[in-house]
């Protein structure tokens, strides 16, 4: 079954906001994430960073680790922008917070993976190019979810995993086993409750407002985005994603503000 546990939670036991430890690099890739295009000046990169305790020589140096690992470029002139696996993280990222789904037929994509003997380290990266694809593993080597979703399967799976569509019965419950359902609906709420509890005006929220504004990218990324014949009654996808849209306007125009006062 998929998880949603698996990092500390953001959020404390009263369900208000507060700063968790980001790292420099954390902070500086969240805020390029954050944008489109995706790049800001160097200044602003380091003056964001200062919010989380974090010195303008920590962050100069995490962009120049970013940029030598391919995760950021530099135009020379004071600006970095995202690059490689943060730019196909950034159009994930886009695509959890729209939530669009095709119509659902009854059939599911079914991706068997067909080679054997692959090292620890290739096994992890196939997992985790499935996981982007929201598919979810019933058994070792078998991966299915709702053909609700255009499933390409990247270059790097090619002769490894075979890709199909299969029509289960009991579509619900298979849903049910492959997804915890329950537990990405109670992080939903938790989420809308904090969203409704800060108001994301005034430089004091911008802190607080950017943790929260990645905890919620993040748990929409978890979104498995079923049919909503597969969904629990009163699922909160679509609630969170309209909250969380007009709290984040709201949160761009404060950060805005902020940087042309720096």
């Amino acid at each position: 079954m998929a998880q949603y546990g698996n990092t500390p939670p953001l959020l404390p036991v009263d369900e208000t906001t507060a700063v968790a430890a980001f790292t420099a690099r954390s902070v500086l890739a969240s805020a390029l994430l954050g944008m489109d295009p995706p790049e800001l000046p160097v200044a602003q990169l380091v003056r964001l960073a200062g919010l989380f305790g974090i010195s303008e020589n920590r962050a100069r140096v995490a962009l120049s680790r970013m940029v030598a690992a391919g995760e950021a470029t530099s135009d020379g002139a004071g600006r970095y922008r995202l690059a490689g696996h943060l730019v196909a993280r950034q159009a994930r990222q886009a695509a959890s917070r729209s939530g669009y789904t095709a119509a659902y037929d009854g059939r599911w994509w079914l991706a068997v993976v067909t080679t054997a003997g692959s090292t620890a380290e290739v096994r992890s990266a196939r997992r985790r190019a499935l996981g982007y694809l929201r598919l979810a593993e019933l058994r070792e080597g078998v991966w299915m979810r709702p053909a609700n979703l255009a499933v390409v399967l990247p270059e790097a799976l090619d002769g490894d995993v075979e890709l199909m569509k299969a029509e289960p019965g009991a579509a619900a419950d298979l849903a049910a086993r492959l997804w915890d359902l329950p537990a990405w609906s109670a992080r939903a709420g938790a989420l809308l409750r904090a969203l409704s509890a800060l108001r994301p005006d005034g430089s004091e929220a911008l802190a607080p407002g950017f943790e929260l504004s990645a905890a919620v990218l993040r748990h929409l990324q978890a979104d498995p985005l079923l049919p909503v014949e597969l969904l629990p009654s009163r699922w909160p996808g679509a609630k969170l994603r309209s909250v969380y849209g007009e709290w984040d306007v709201r949160y761009r125009e404060t950060l805005r503000d902020w940087s042309r006062s720096g």
